[in-house]
């Protein structure tokens, strides 16, 4: 009888491991947006965006009253959250603005005008009821004449609550107000021109005739 008990346990355990149904997946999905800015970046390769440890990890986290960062196993992201951040970002700034951003690796033959690099430093539900996305971007124009541009962002939403589907649902919208700075150009920082001409590749370009002698 003892042995049976221990089987039905064991049995027990198993099913409640493989039962998919307990283990919850969110997504990150902005709106689309509803209003449209000019298009600043032209084509532009956006570069893995750069996330801290927490929230690159595939749990979605939250901090507690205590400045604890803290997560379930059993609520996660439905995406590699780096992978969904940059892709969500690319999308989301060319819908705003028209341009052409696609996430690294590049897969047109011409290559890009510009070159977008974003640094998130902070990506969290914090204990105060604020979900906050801060850090800093870059936007490089090898083109001799370009403007070049580091900016910094704080953008900070709203949260009724910490329930994980309310962190996707906030972070969504965070990272849409970010592509909107990033597509207009937007926050505080500084734009310095590149002064460099381009390389010109000698081989590449026709000789001139030679001169009889």
């Amino acid at each position: 009888m003892r042995k049976i008990l221990i089987s039905a346990c064991m049995l027990g355990l198993i099913a409640g491991c493989s039962n998919g149904e307990k283990t919850a997946r969110f997504l990150i999905d902005p709106p689309v947006p509803a209003e449209r800015v000019a298009n600043r970046l032209g084509t532009a390769e956006l570069k893995d965006v750069s996330l801290p440890e927490y929230a690159a990890a595939g749990e979605v986290a939250w901090q507690t009253s205590d400045g604890a960062v803290r997560s379930n196993t059993k609520q996660l992201w439905a995406d590699n959250p780096q992978r969904a951040f940059t892709l969500t970002l690319a999308r989301t700034i060319s819908d705003i603005s028209g341009a052409t951003v696609i996430a690294e690796p590049w897969p047109l033959a011409e290559p890009p005008r510009r070159r977008v690099e974003v640094r998130v430093e902070k990506a969290l539900a914090q204990a105060d009821g604020i979900y906050r996305l801060s850090g800093r971007y870059f936007v490089a124009d090898e083109a001799s004449g370009g403007a070049n541009q580091s900016r910094s962002f704080d953008i900070q939403v709203p949260m009724p609550d910490q329930k994980p589907g309310t962190v996707a649902q906030v972070q969504s919208q965070a990272i849409s107000q970010l592509a909107r700075q990033i597509a207009t150009l937007g926050g505080p920082g500084s734009s310095v021109r590149t002064s460099s001409a381009p390389v010109v590749d000698i081989f590449s370009q026709p000789l001139p005739p030679l001169e009889n002698f």
